[in-house]
């Protein structure tokens, strides 16, 4: 079957069994906001981000055990030396912030990051041949970052969901569940808009209860983490780590 007819074939019946059951994803229990630490990618990616910033954020995911510290690759050297021991993973973004640079250019800035040591990479799909509906140039996209990845680092697969009507979001978690991805993720934090409840619970509901499920973009308190959890996602992308663990407000412009 023509992976065109394939992907429409899968989407209708994921729409189906959505419409029968409505009743989202299974949640993961947390008791507390430790509990959440161990989800949180501690992230840093703003443009003007010096070394001292990421040195900073470096020390604060290994205070609070955070899962991740996610930057560009630029920093991926320096990041990963600083975490060396800590049990705080480095994850760096790959065609970021707009996933429109050529899948060799990806696959390439993907090696040059497991090379400085990268464990996790954050790569943003090819939001033009996916509202094109060209679904062999995204599958492809997102199979050439899996492939450089195999046995080395894990794969997430940014859909930039505020750019997606629910047919593309479907399609997209579709294609990079084929396509050998570990996670499906909301947002760069760089568009329109972050991670909505609704669109992790539909992204669970397509990936199912073995593949992760990343809500990122304008995550920057415990109660909107919580939900986020609850609806499904098993990770939360934010600058706001600390906020949500301490229970405080975040600062303004935080992601």
């Amino acid at each position: 079957m023509e992976l065109d007819k394939l992907i429409d074939k899968i989407a209708e019946e994921i729409y189906r069994k959505i419409a029968k059951e409505n009743n989202g994803a299974s949640s993961t229990p947390v008791s507390d906001n430790r509990d959440i630490a161990s989800m949180i990618d501690h992230t840093l990616l703003k443009p003007e981000a010096t070394e001292a910033d990421i040195r900073k954020v470096c020390a604060e995911a290994i205070e609070y055990k955070f899962k991740s510290v996610c930057i560009n690759t630029h920093y991926v050297s320096l990041v990963s030396r600083l975490l060396a021991g800590s049990g705080v993973l480095t994850c760096c973004v790959v065609g970021f912030p707009l996933g429109a640079s050529s899948t060799r250019a990806k696959i390439d800035e993907t090696y040059d990051a497991l090379k400085s040591g990268a464990h996790e990479i954050d790569m943003v799909i090819n939001i033009g041949a996916l509202k094109s509906g060209d679904w062999n140039t995204v599958k492809k996209d997102i199979e050439g970052v899996t492939s450089a990845c195999r046995g080395r680092a894990i794969v997430k697969v940014i859909l930039e969901t505020s750019l997606l009507n629910d047919e593309e979001k479907i399609k997209a978690c579709t294609i990079a569940k084929m396509a050998g991805a570990d996670f499906v993720k909301t947002s760069t934090g760089f568009n329109t808009g972050g991670a909505t409840i609704s669109d992790i619970k539909l992204m669970r509901e397509v990936v199912g209860p073995k593949m992760g499920v990343k809500a990122s973009g304008g995550i920057r308190d415990t109660e909107t983490a919580k939900a986020m959890i609850a609806a499904g996602a098993n990770r939360i992308g934010t600058s706001s780590g600390i906020n949500i663990v301490k229970g405080t407000k975040p600062s303004a412009g935080t992601y």
